[in-house]
């Protein structure tokens, strides 16, 4: 019993300092849409986002994006049908069909995933 707790003592007392790692977490800012950008349902539209302060880290990652809308100031994210998927952030857009069956409101947004989630403003779907 002695030994065991011997050599675990040992192996804490030897073992070399942890350091803080710092997690790189990036939002890009969506430029479009916009608070007035209007989509009919069925029409292609471009997405797009800032892409002038990429981190290093985060020049090859991959994108989802996904439609939602906002109400009682949270986000409701359809993520069972994405928009987009697997696409390069640093490309800084992506296109995309609004679905035909698309509900039509005025507090829709769509949601960019590389890291870190970025809302739109709101806007229109009709």
């Amino acid at each position: 019993m002695f030994s065991i707790f011997s050599a675990f003592l040992l192996a804490f007392a030897t073992a070399a300092p942890v350091h803080p790692v710092e997690l790189l977490a990036w939002s890009p800012t969506i430029l479009c849409p916009t608070q007035f950008t209007i989509w009919p349902r069925g029409s292609t539209q471009t997405v797009t986002w800032a892409t002038n302060n990429i981190p290093e880290e985060k020049l090859n990652s991959t994108g989802l994006l996904l439609m939602g809308y906002m109400e009682n100031d949270s986000e409701n994210l359809d993520i069972k049908n994405p928009l987009a998927v697997n696409f390069p952030i640093i490309s800084g857009q992506v296109s995309i069909t609004v679905p035909e069956n698309a509900t039509v409101r005025g507090n829709a947004i769509v949601v960019l995933f590389g890291d870190s989630g970025n809302a739109s403003p709101e806007f229109a779907i009709i």
